[in-house]
């Protein structure tokens, strides 16, 4: 069905479920929104009508009847539309792919993954599923957030229908390392689909840094600056750690009946005789609830004069109940409680208080008042937000925070006690050095987190995202108006027809043809020396194709077509009509001594670089080479020449997957100046592709047009998307 549509702009929150929760009680609907989760950081969009939800409702109608009434309710009161899914579709999507494959996959229990045909295609269909509810919903100037491992593909068809849309992706587990990444079969389609946002969030800069590093190996898309450009667009990649809403749970601490239950909790647990270690956790292999007890089991061994002084209250929320793994999990877990309980239980004292349930989370924030230790330590998570709620819950600056080093949040409160999960005397000792402490030390380290998730708390997340998403689409647009339209176009054609003459100024690689895997490579095809000889044989026209490649080569493919070349970004010059090579300024070439054994070891200690020797100048080429492996030493080899060339008349140049040595003195705005001040020339036209030809673009009149080919910053008023665009313009050109 088609929804009426709203004027003001508005946030679609786009994930697996909707923030409500729906049951059947007696053939009645009972329909209500569900507290936490991503909804909570768009409350203040939600008072103003500026967010809609779409996602699965967690519920699976009985008939069509039935299905309309729960649309018609969602909508009206929640904002919410649902992609109802059938139990077929729930086992395969949900159950299957998104939690037999990527969530362990993602958590580095590649064991455990699964990865069945059947599911990976379910998976693909109801990702459809879902872009089709929300191109239903969506509307002019909507913002669009899809969130989590369930929709990886979701941005990816938003692009291809819509490629104008604000998209924004952020996933709320880890990325893993390439190495881990590139075990998923379908790892290309995924990345591929993440790529059609604007925006990609991560938890930690260590998630974002490894998932460009998949986009470098798979893909071969270099970033620079957080920032990936995949088919002439920017996609920007970041980190966003997600806070708490520190308001609500203040506001909850204040509550008379939340501070009853403290006062009778305390009493309960004895928290006068016992100091407390708390653990909160939903019930899941990667949270390392095992790892955690039998370093209590060690602790309790260790430290025999801490018996009957401490417990361990472990709260295990029910997860998966019916998955085997979360089964076998569970009955591991209870046998250690036993086992600890067997082997140091007093009469009167349980070390460890077990409890398999879930808890409101009014009725938890008294556990988080009365611990004296929480004990996070997952074995790999996005962020876990617990660590951050035991924190905001201590007003009194008490309490201490044992983290685990591979959860996000240990990017941020690195005041807490961090451990290596996986190593269990480290983790026991955790536990000891927590009795042990300084107070005024474990109260000073307690008042900087506590600053710090009050200076970053949930709407900081929500907003910074957002803010973010929009910089990136000006970005986008401000690159927009300066690609070369048809009414540029008609200035250029109209300002080439009425001159009398002409100075065609071509970069060639990059320009007038791609860039290939290997130099000898590049050579130009039939079509373009037919179109070159076309522009050059035009009485009116001067055409100079100027290029950093060396003369021979220049001249073996270019020998035929009228035209005037530059060699070696300016070192050399070849003028129509003459066939002789001639130097504009004396150089030397003694200093190629020295750095060609550099140069060589780079060759050698790069699988697929090589090195390119010319008259003046020394050329690393790492196209070739594995993505990331070459992206790192040529900026290792580009620092290290800068530094050692300090001071010399030398200079390095880092241009598409090569570094090249030069003279400063040679540069292709210079070797111009003799074709500028050859004659008054009414048309200009000057074409180019990366940072070098920013020299002659400096040197050009204020009348001529300079083109850049692809994105990035430039001195050129326009820009064209690639060389065959480029080339097609040259075809209109000469007609």
């Amino acid at each position: 069905m088609k929804y009426e549509k709203m004027q003001k702009e508005r946030i679609v929150v786009v994930s697996n479920r909707l923030p409500v929760s729906i049951r059947r009680k007696h053939k009645i609907l009972k329909i209500q929104s569900s507290p936490g989760g991503v909804a909570t950081a768009f409350q203040s969009f939600q008072k103003e009508g500026k967010v809609a939800f779409v996602g699965w409702p967690g519920f699976i109608p009985e008939n069509q009847e039935e299905k309309r009434t729960i649309e018609e309710i969602l909508i009206r009161d929640h904002n919410s539309y649902p992609v109802f899914l059938s139990s077929k579709e729930i086992d395969k999507y949900y159950f299957g792919f998104s939690n037999r494959a990527i969530w362990p996959l993602f958590h580095y229990f590649t064991s455990m993954s699964e990865f069945d045909l059947s599911e990976w295609k379910t998976y693909q269909e109801v990702n459809e599923k879902f872009f089709q509810k929300l191109s239903e919903v969506i509307q002019p100037h909507d913002i669009i957030w899809i969130h989590d491992y369930h929709l990886m593909l979701l941005p990816g068809l938003v692009r291809q229908h819509d490629p104008e849309s604000t998209v924004g992706f952020f996933l709320h587990i880890p990325f893993p390392s390439s190495e881990i990444f590139r075990v998923l079969p379908w790892r290309k389609e995924v990345l591929k689909g993440l790529l059609g946002a604007d925006l990609i969030g991560f938890h930690t800069y260590e998630y974002a840094r490894h998932f460009m590093s998949s986009v470098l190996r798979l893909l071969g898309y270099e970033h620079e600056f957080g920032s990936v450009t995949i088919d002439q667009r920017t996609v920007r990649v970041g980190n966003f750690p997600m806070g708490i809403d520190v308001n609500r749970v203040e506001k909850l601490l204040a509550k008379k009946s939340v501070m009853m239950n403290t006062a009778e909790l305390s009493v309960n647990i004895q928290t006068s005789r016992y100091k407390i270690f708390l653990s909160v956790d939903r019930l899941d292999y990667t949270k390392g609830i095992p790892e955690r007890l039998k370093a209590f089991e060690l602790f309790l061994e260790q430290n025999p004069e801490q018996h009957g002084h401490v417990v361990m209250i472990m709260i295990c929320v029910p997860s998966r109940t019916m998955v085997k793994d979360y089964l076998l999990l569970r009955h591991e877990v209870e046998r250690l409680v036993g086992r600890i309980n067997g082997r140091f239980g007093l009469h009167g004292w349980i070390p460890v208080h077990y409890m398999y349930r879930s808890f409101p989370f009014e009725k938890l924030l008294p556990y988080y008042v009365l611990a004296d230790v929480a004990v996070v330590t997952p074995i790999r998570d996005g962020m876990n937000l617990v660590a951050k709620e035991y924190v905001a819950a201590k007003k009194d600056e008490t309490g201490v925070l044992i983290l685990s080093e591979a959860a996000g949040a240990a990017t941020e409160l690195g005041e807490a006690i961090l451990v290596n999960v996986n190593h269990t005397e480290e983790l026991a000792k955790a536990f000891e050095i927590a009795l042990e402490g300084d107070e005024a030390e474990q109260k000073k380290r307690m008042k900087s987190m506590r600053k710090r998730i009050h200076d970053y708390p949930l709407h900081y997340w929500t907003s910074n995202f957002i803010e973010s998403l929009k910089s990136v689409k000006r970005l986008q647009d401000e690159k927009k108006r300066k690609k070369l339209d048809m009414a540029g176009e008609d200035k250029i054609f109209s300002a080439f027809k009425s001159a009398k003459n002409r100075l065609l100024l071509l970069d060639y690689d990059g320009t007038l043809v791609p860039f290939a895997q290997r130099p000898e490579l590049a050579a130009p095809d039939d079509s373009l020396i037919a179109l070159l000889k076309g522009l050059a044989g035009n009485t009116g026209n001067t055409l100079v194709i100027i290029s950093g490649r060396d003369k021979e080569t220049l001249q073996e493919w270019l020998n035929d077509v009228p035209c005037s070349l530059i060699a070696e970004h300016g070192a050399w010059i070849r003028k129509y009509p003459r066939k002789k090579w001639k130097m504009e300024r004396p150089l030397s070439n003694e200093w190629k001594k020295e750095l060609y054994p550099i140069f060589k070891q780079y060759e050698v200690t790069v699988p697929g670089s090589f090195l390119e020797e010319k008259d003046y100048g020394l050329a690393w080429h790492y196209r070739k080479a594995n993505p990331e492996l070459g992206q790192i030493r040529s900026r290792e080899l580009f620092d290290y020449l800068n530094e050692f060339l300090a001071n010399t008349d030398l200079q390095v140049m880092h241009g598409n997957k090569i570094i090249e040595v030069r003279f400063m003195a040679v540069n292709k705005g210079r070797a111009l100046e003799s074709f500028l001040m050859q004659r008054e020339w009414p048309f200009i036209l000057a074409v180019g592709d990366d940072w070098t030809d920013e020299d002659m673009f400096k040197v050009l009149p204020p009348s001529s047009f300079a083109l850049k080919i692809g994105h990035g910053e430039s001195l050129a008023p326009y820009y064209l998307d690639s060389v065959k665009s480029f080339r097609d313009f040259l075809e209109k050109l000469s007609s």
